[in-house]
């Protein structure tokens, strides 16, 4: 039995690991992501550092990132900047990707 409780013990470590990991690659993504559209709004520094808070606060709203993706089409509509659906997501990846291997 000892063995047992051993084993869980262990994986209930791994898992809490695993979470933390996960929230940590979500904010990164989420901060690179600030940045690319900060640029895209030509916001300054100080405004794009408020950003950012604003795309990680948007990601805790609902499970996913479809939340993070309306807030920036959102903010790039209400620029009046056009920019693709398909874009928005493709720099989402390339964001996640980017941090990703910043934990590896």
């Amino acid at each position: 039995m000892n063995k047992f409780n051993e084993r869980e013990k262990s994986f209930e470590k791994k898992f809490a690991r695993d979470q933390e990991l996960q929230f940590k690659v979500a904010a990164r993504s989420n901060k690179y992501l600030g940045e690319f559209v900060s640029s895209k709004l030509g916001k300054s520094n100080e405004e794009k550092q408020a950003y950012i808070e604003e795309i990680i606060k948007a990601d805790m709203t609902e499970a996913g990132n479809e939340d993070v993706f309306r807030k920036i089409k959102n903010d790039f509509q209400t620029a009046s900047i056009n920019i693709e659906d398909s874009e928005i997501r493709k720099e989402m990846e390339k964001a996640l990707n980017r941090a990703k291997d910043d934990f590896k």
